[in-house]
C-alpha cells in the first residue's frame, strides 16, 4: 500500500460514524423528553458546547490559543439582537446566518494579526481584540444600550412556525439542531485533507511549510471558520434569551471555554461538548451546595484532572462497567473515551 493510499485509508476509517457517537446524539435528544423542566439549562449547555466547539477547531486542530474568543461571540450576539430589535431581519434562522457572517468578517480581518505571533503574542492579541470591542460597545451606548444592553428584543417564530416560549422548549430544539448541523460540518472539515494539513501544521509548522502546505492560508481559513461558529453561538444566546449586553464580550466567557476544554479534552470535537455538560453540571451542583464558593470546587476539580490525568480518570470511571461485563461473561469491555492531547 502506498503512503498516499495508507493516509486515505486511515482518514476514511476515522471519518466513519461509530456507535458511541450515535448514542451521544440520541442521548442528547432523549434529554429533551426526560427533563422537560430543564430546557433552559440544557439550552445553555448546547450554546456553550457550540462555543467550545468553535475554539476547539483552532486550539485542538491548529494549535492557536485564544483568550478573546468572546469577541466573535459578542459580535454574533449583538448582530442578532440589532437585526431583531430594528426589524431588519425578522426570521431568526436567516438572522442567525447573518450574525455568523458578521463574526466571520471580524475573524478574517483579525486573523492576519493572530497567526503571525507565537502563543503568548496570540493570547495578548486575542484578549486585546475582545477588550477593544467591549470598550467600543460601551462607548456607543446609543446603539448597543451600554451597560443596560439591548432592551425590547422580540424574536419572531422560527420559519414562521415555531414560536419561542418562556419554558425554553423551542429554544432547546432550535439550538440542538443548529449544533448538530454545524457539528456535521466541523466533522467533515477535520476529517478532510484540509483537516489533516491542520494537524501537520500544529505538530510542526516548519516541516508543514517545507512539504508545500500553505501554513498561513490554512490558519486564516480555520480561524475564520471558528469565528463563524462563535458568532452563531452568540446569536443563539441572544435569540433564545432575548438579551444582549456587554457581558457577551467579558473575559470570563473566554476563560470558561478553556476550562471546558480542560475537562473534555481537545482535538476530537466531542471534547467541547462533553466538557460543556460536565462544567455546567458541576457549576449547578456546587452553586446549590455552596453558593459562595462554587468556583473553588470547580477549580479543585480542574486541579485533580490536571494532576491525575484525563486518561487515568477514564480508566477509573470505566473500571466498574468493565468488571461487571467480565463477571457476566461478556467478551467486550466498555469502550474508553479516546485519549486526547490536553489544551
Amino acid at each position: 500500500m502506498t503512503a498516499q493510499a495508507d493516509v486515505g485509508f486511515h482518514a476514511r476509517r476515522h471519518a466513519r460514524w461509530h456507535a458511541g457517537e450515535i448514542a451521544f446524539w440520541l442521548l442528547a435528544l432523549a434529554c429533551a423528553f426526560a427533563f422537560p423542566s430543564r430546557y433552559l439549562i440544557m439550552t445553555d449547555i448546547v450554546r456553550l458546547g457550540l462555543f467550545a466547539l468553535s475554539i476547539d477547531l483552532i486550539l485542538g486542530y491548529a494549535g492557536i490559543v485564544s483568550l478573546g474568543h468572546a469577541a466573535f461571540f459578542g459580535v454574533g450576539a449583538y448582530s442578532a439582537g440589532l437585526l431583531a430589535l430594528h426589524g431588519i431581519i425578522n426570521e431568526p434562522l436567516l438572522a442567525l446566518i447573518v450574525a455568523g457572517l458578521a463574526a466571520t468578517v471580524l475573524g478574517f480581518a483579525t486573523s492576519f494579526l493572530v497567526i503571525r505571533g507565537v502563543d503568548l503574542t496570540r493570547l495578548m492579541v486575542t484578549l486585546g481584540i475582545a477588550l477593544l470591542l467591549e470598550a467600543l460597545a460601551e462607548r456607543y451606548s446609543d446603539i448597543t444600550g451600554g451597560t443596560d444592553g439591548l432592551q425590547g428584543i422580540e424574536m419572531q417564530p422560527i420559519l414562521g412556525l415555531f414560536a419561542f416560549d418562556i419554558f425554553g422548549r423551542t429554544g432547546f430544539f432550535y439550538s440542538l439542531a443548529v449544533l448538530f448541523l454545524l457539528f456535521l460540518l466541523a466533522r467533515r472539515v477535520v476529517h478532510s485533507p484540509f483537516g489533516l494539513s491542520l494537524r501537520a501544521i500544529k505538530n510542526n509548522p516548519l516541516r508543514a511549510a517545507a512539504i508545500g502546505i500553505p501554513v498561513h492560508k490554512r490558519l486564516i481559513a480555520i480561524y475564520t471558520l471558528a469565528a463563524f461558529y462563535a458568532g452563531i453561538a452568540g446569536a443563539l444566546f441572544t435569540q433564545t434569551t432575548a438579551l444582549a449586553s456587554l457581558d457577551v464580550f467579558a473575559f470570563e466567557r473566554s476563560a470558561d471555554l478553556l476550562l471546558v476544554l480542560i475537562i473534555g479534552g481537545t482535538g476530537y470535537l466531542y471534547g467541547g461538548l462533553i466538557g460543556a455538560v460536565v462544567f455546567r453540571m458541576l457549576q449547578e451542583l456546587f452553586s446549590i451546595i455552596t453558593p459562595q464558593y462554587w468556583q473553588f470546587w470547580i477549580g479543585l476539580v480542574l486541579v485533580v484532572i490536571v494532576m491525575v490525568g484525563r486518561a487515568r480518570l477514564h480508566r477509573w470511571v470505566l473500571w466498574a462497567p468493565n468488571w461487571l461485563i467480565a463477571q457476566l461473561g461478556g467478551r467486550k469491555a466498555a469502550v474508553a473515551v479516546p485519549e486526547t492531547e490536553g489544551p
